[in-house]
């Protein structure tokens, strides 16, 4: 369990929430990326993200970590919309990870969210800008 998210909300609550949140959420995407994302993807199956930076990356740390994102977002596009919410010049790198290994920028979240996710609903990813497992 490598998440803080994970360490500090137990199982039963983190369960708990990514049930009520899908449940009342199954045609919208709440936060400030909703409009947006409606706008050009529709209604769609959402997923449960859990986004925090990595222990060891000197990356501003997000205001927000979790999102409900549309099943056809690919990882390039959420990494594109967290690389905005970071404010990072255009010549700093920042990486994302799943498990301690980079998923490609072409994958659909839907694919990354059936192989990764964990009992509770949420798929849990860090960043990171420097590529701090090697990937």
């Amino acid at each position: 369990m490598g998440s803080q998210y994970q360490r500090s909300v137990p199982l039963e609550v983190r369960r708990a929430e990514g049930e009520r949140v899908r449940a009342k959420h199954p045609d919208k995407i709440p936060g400030l990326f909703g409009h947006l994302l409606t706008s050009i993807f529709g209604t769609l199956a959402m997923f449960n993200i859990i986004v925090e930076r990595s222990p060891r990356s000197r990356a501003p740390e997000l205001d927000k970590k979790k999102y409900l994102v549309p099943s056809d977002l690919t990882v390039g596009q959420l990494c594109f919309l967290i690389r905005q919410r970071v404010s990072l010049r255009p010549e700093e790198a920042l990486f994302f990870f799943v498990n301690n290994s980079l998923p490609p920028s072409s994958s659909p979240l839907s694919a990354v969210y059936e192989e990764h996710h964990e009992e509770d609903l949420f798929l849990y990813m860090t960043y990171s800008n420097e590529s701090v497992y090697g990937a």
